[in-house]
C-alpha cells in the first residue's frame, strides 16, 4: 500500500514511542497502525469510486427512461383508436415495470460488488493487524522469559 498523508499534523511515530511498554516493539505496533490508516484510506476510496459508478449508472438510466418516454409517447398518440391507444399504454406500461425491476436489481448488484471489495479490504487488514499484534506480543513473551545472562 501507498504511504498516505493525515490530513492533520499528527506523528503517530512520536506519540506511540512516548508509550514505553517493557518487551513491545512500538516501531512494529506504529508501523500497524500506519497500515491501518493506509487500509481506511484506501477503503473510502473504493466506496467513494463505488457511489461514483452508482451515480453514473443512474444518470444514464435516466437519460434512457426519459427518450423511452418520449418515444412511447409519440407511438401513443399515434395510434388511430381508442382501443389501440389502450393497448399501447398497457405494453408500455408493462415495459416500463420490467425495466424498473432490472435497473433496481442491476443497481443493488453494483452496491453489493462496492460494498464486497470494501468489506474484503478491511477484513484482510483486519486478520493482517491481528497476525502483526500476535507476532508483536508472542516476541515480547519470549523476551520476557528468556533466561538473563
Amino acid at each position: 500500500m501507498a504511504k498516505t498523508e493525515l490530513p492533520f499534523d499528527f506523528d503517530i511515530s512520536k506519540y506511540m514511542s512516548e508509550m514505553k511498554v517493557p518487551g513491545v516493539d512500538m516501531d512494529a505496533m506504529v508501523a500497524a497502525q500506519q497500515k491501518n490508516l493506509e487500509a481506511l484510506t484506501a477503503a473510502n476510496r473504493l466506496a467513494f469510486e463505488g457511489v461514483q459508478a452508482l451515480m453514473k449508472r443512474q444518470t444514464e438510466l435516466l437519460r434512457q427512461a426519459v427518450e423511452e418516454s418520449a418515444a412511447a409517447a409519440s407511438g401513443i398518440a399515434g395510434a388511430p383508436s381508442p382501443t389501440e391507444k389502450l393497448v399501447k399504454q398497457t405494453e408500455v406500461a408493462k415495459e416500463a415495470f420490467e425495466r424498473a425491476v432490472a435497473n433496481a436489481r442491476e443497481m443493488s448488484e453494483l452496491m453489493a460488488k462496492s460494498n464486497a471489495e470494501v468489506t474484503d479490504l478491511l477484513n484482510r487488514r483486519f486478520a493482517e493487524a491481528l497476525d502483526e499484534v500476535k507476532g508483536v506480543v508472542a516476541k515480547a513473551g519470549a523476551a520476557a522469559t528468556a533466561p538473563r545472562k
